[in-house]
């Protein structure tokens, strides 16, 4: 049952439909496309007759040289002889070859560019869409996921284009030709000449089977060697540190090898296949001279005669008829391995799990706003049953500095991923300013709300490129003010190329905590009114966070402030603490009160500081 639905869904027309829609917008393309389909194979059996009428009239038969043949065309009289006349069937020959050439290539070109067309808007569209998903459908994907569906399983739709639905379509209307020029020339001829046809859709089927499984457990192991080599090379420090080379590398040369099988087994689909066309080819010609000969002894001389024409198109006919039956099961196989590429890349296009989007009327403050922050008993989980926020409810008064405290796990970066709306909360209410976050305009909120995250992520590409995001409005000369601020100027100075130095993907040349001052240097650019910092110090060593202190104490100097630190120590100026424990709010107060009133800080505290004595 499993596996007719499989097949069920591969044959989704609804499906096709839906791929073939992303063509509409090129429908002359795609037209044009079809009409060369068909035209080509209303061509395909033109020359074959041509050499049959050739030889029966003007080959075959007893004529001579002097003969001549009278034709009418448009009201004109027009008078050949034999050698003229073949001369002239011959021009049309290869003007019919040189015709059918140019439409084939028109025929190739239009197809692939239909293609690559819609591969580029798919693109498009999937990673639009993927910017648009909140964040929840990043923490239960895993990102080699997202990324094939966007290269891989795009580039491979782009075949039913060029190598599936109209290809495909196009042999087919061949085939329909050919056979109709066969049984239009001599229909008992063409009986014989498929009489061993059965077998040749029984070896198509099989084919058709075979490498279609060859080719699902070739992507898999293509995903499986992907996913391991992305994975060991990232974590090839672990690898190393452990003495696990050898281990790891055997591991590598199963998954490889499984690769390679699958592979192999397609080769040897291939291999037998081909092989089995090419003899049915010969039986069917056989079976063509065995009869025709037979044909041609006992009939009439004129008959004789004219078997002569038959038989050498008919060796050329069967060769038309073979050649997109060699290839039509492998297409098939593309068409089918698109479909399943499609309806993955649909999955994500159809996900509804996005950013809710700015209403018409939606909030959007210009220029810097006073930064009071409300917390309305906010209830929040990231998988709608485990909740890891209960009852959450607090205010930041404009200018207050907020330190969130707690063991790992107790929610503290849940609620800053909360207020610039990277998740949606189930119960309760956000407020900024007094105003509901749902009620801002996104980016004019993001854009109001800095924050330095504890794991830093850089791109690949220049130190301004990475503070700055490209943002063409944020010149040269603010950026170094803004280095200058955070005490990292002399650093990227001595860097090779200063601040055009290649950070290299995740920030490769730079230790934990120069990516963690540069990404301070990203949040002071946008002049934000409310600055969250996630464990801004944690990795970074005493002189590194005194610096960072010192550019934290000017920077939240009038703004809003939510300070996430396990060191305690780093956050006794702050107006107010937050004590979380499980997703709970266990004490609010300042650092004295919270020592004095000997509760859960108070223990925490203790704990920290034995350990920094001990």
């Amino acid at each position: 049952m499993e596996q007719k639905e499989k097949k069920k869904k591969l044959f989704d027309l609804s499906l096709l439909r839906r791929v073939i829609g992303y063509a509409s917008p090129y429908k002359k393309r795609f037209r044009s496309s079809i009409m060369l389909a068909i035209l080509l194979a209303i061509i395909a059996p033109v020359r074959p007759w041509l050499i049959n009428y050739t030889v029966n009239h003007y080959i075959s038969k007893p004529v001579s040289p002097q003969q001549k043949f009278i034709y009418h065309l448009f009201g004109n009289e027009f008078v050949f002889g034999v050698v003229q006349m073949i001369m002239i069937i011959t021009a049309v020959q290869v003007v019919l070859i040189l015709i059918e050439t140019v439409f084939r290539f028109f025929f190739s070109f239009y197809t692939s560019w239909l293609g690559q067309t819609v591969v580029r808007d798919m693109r498009v569209q999937v990673f639009k869409k993927i910017l648009g998903l909140n964040l929840r459908q990043f923490d239960q994907t895993p990102i080699g996921t997202l990324t094939t569906r966007t290269i891989n399983d795009i580039e491979t739709i782009s075949d039913i284009f060029a190598e599936g639905f109209i290809s495909i379509l196009a042999d087919l209307l061949t085939i329909i030709a050919v056979l109709f020029a066969m049984f239009y020339i001599n229909w008992k001829l063409t009986l014989i000449c498929l009489i061993p046809f059965p077998f040749l859709i029984l070896a198509t089927y099989y084919f058709k089977e075979s490498v279609n499984k060859s080719f699902h457990r070739v992507r898999n192991a293509v995903a499986a060697l992907n996913a391991f080599v992305q994975e060991h090379i990232q974590g090839m420090q672990v690898v190393q540190a452990f003495a696990a080379e050898q281990k790891e590398f055997n591991k590598f040369k199963r998954i490889n090898k499984e690769h390679r099988n699958a592979n192999i087994n397609a080769i040897f689909a291939y291999s037998v296949f081909f092989p089995v066309v090419e003899i049915i080819l010969a039986v069917s010609l056989g079976l063509l001279v065995w009869f025709a000969s037979g044909q041609a002894v006992t009939a009439p001389k004129e008959e004789a005669v004219k078997m002569a024409g038959e038989i050498m198109a008919f060796i050329l006919l069967l060769n038309m008829l073979f050649r997109p039956l060699r290839v039509i099961a492998d297409k098939f196989n593309v068409l089918q391995m698109g479909m399943v590429a499609s309806e993955r890349v649909f999955k994500v296009i159809d996900n509804t799990d996005e950013i809710a989007p700015s209403p018409a009327n939606a909030f959007n403050p210009a220029g810097a706003v006073p930064g009071k922050i409300e917390f309305d008993h906010v209830w929040f989980a990231y998988n709608e049953e485990n909740w890891v926020l209960k009852d959450i409810s607090f205010t930041a008064q404009p200018g207050e500095t907020i330190a969130l405290v707690g063991h790992t796990g107790s929610g503290k970066t849940s609620i800053i991923s909360l207020l610039n709306r990277l998740y949606h909360i189930q119960k309760g209410a956000i407020k900024i300013d007094d105003v509901k976050i749902e009620d801002y305009n996104l980016e004019a909120l993001r854009s109001k709300v800095g924050i330095v995250l504890q794991d830093v992520f850089l791109f690949a590409g220049s130190v301004t490129e990475n503070v700055t995001l490209r943002n063409e409005a944020i010149s040269k000369e603010k950026v170094i003010e803004a280095a200058k601020l955070i005490g990292i100027h002399d650093f990227i100075m001595r860097l090779p190329g200063n601040y055009d130095f290649n950070v290299m993907e995740r920030g490769a040349t730079m230790s934990q905590g120069q990516r963690q001052l540069l990404s301070f240097i990203r949040a002071l650019l946008y002049d934000p009114s409310i600055l969250i910092l996630d464990e801004a110090t944690s990795a970074v060593d005493t002189e590194t966070e005194q610096l960072i202190q010192h550019a934290i104490d000017t920077l939240i100097e009038g703004r809003t402030s939510i300070v996430i630190a396990h060191r305690l120590s780093t956050i006794r100026k702050a107006n107010k603490i937050i004590v979380l424990d499980k997703g709970e709010i266990k004490e609010i107060g300042t650092h004295e009160e919270l020592l004095a009133a000997g509760g859960y800080y108070s223990k925490l505290h203790a704990m920290q500081f034995a350990q920094a004595t001990a």
